[in-house]
């Protein structure tokens, strides 16, 4: 066995691991769910638009009495955790099955850039209590080391630049130019960690959207680009590093 800097050839150092990727996604920190529900004017009901594998709802449910987490994917509530404090249902995020004024916490955990602003924000006041609570989250780049740091900034600018759609500009721009009509929070700063190695790096970045047109127009994997830079870069790549994830929010409250 060769030394574990020897990955020259990235599709077979890549393939080897390819069915594992799935599990290395970044975790919300547990701070965050605590802040919101702190900012709630009640305990009664959340509901996590957009949930996906369900991430954000079962971080809620420790903080709620109920959570109702809504997809319009069906494929992706298939996938999610079970909780018995959590109530899934396929709906999209412009209409839902919830009551008026029942809602003490809205959240999105990246996922807002895709709704339809207006008939989304429509719902949001139809079910908020008053005084109650929406909160959007996204995350960009992971920062890791200084020599790291602008492959990534690279991957994500230049080579997958027209592989992206159009919406993604909102993560871009860290939700700012998100069209936002309630009365803002300003929340402290929070951010996600991980430990990965250069696989699971690897991973997170093969997920990517961009990454597959990319891959399915062109017929190579774009982080061939980077890759011996990046090794270089990162070192012994079976050695773990810190990966930090800023978090970006945008948090308002319905006003009376």
């Amino acid at each position: 066995m060769g030394s574990p800097n020897n990955s020259t050839h990235f599709e077979d150092h890549f393939s080897k691991q390819s069915q594992t990727y799935a599990q290395y996604r970044p975790q919300y920190p547990e701070e965050i769910y605590a802040y919101l529900a702190s900012l709630a004017p009640g305990r009664s009901l959340a509901w996590d638009c957009g949930t996906g594998n369900g991430q954000a709802a079962i971080g809620l449910a420790k903080y709620f009495d109920k959570v109702y987490a809504t997809d319009a994917s069906a494929e992706q509530i298939s996938r999610a955790y079970g909780h018995p404090n959590v109530e899934y249902h396929v709906e999209p995020a412009e209409h839902t099955s919830l009551a008026d004024v029942s809602v003490d916490l809205v959240t999105v955990a990246v996922a807002i850039h895709w709704f339809s602003f207006d008939d989304f924000y429509r719902e949001v006041k139809r079910v908020l209590k008053p005084k109650s609570i929406l909160a959007a989250w996204t995350y960009h780049l992971p920062e890791i080391a200084p020599a790291i740091d602008p492959l990534l900034n690279r991957y994500y600018e230049e080579i997958l630049n027209g592989f992206w759609p159009e919406r993604i500009r909102y993560l871009h721009e860290k939700y700012k130019t998100l069209p936002f009509p309630f009365e803002e929070i300003l929340p402290p700063a929070f951010e996600m960690q991980a430990d990965w190695n250069l696989s699971q790096l690897a991973g997170f970045l093969d997920s990517w959207s961009a990454t597959q047109r990319y891959k399915e127009q062109k017929g190579s994997h774009p982080l061939e680009v980077i890759w011996e830079p990046l090794l270089q870069a990162w070192g012994n790549e079976r050695e773990p590093r810190l990966i930090r994830w800023p978090l970006h929010f945008r948090i308002g409250r319905k006003t009376p």
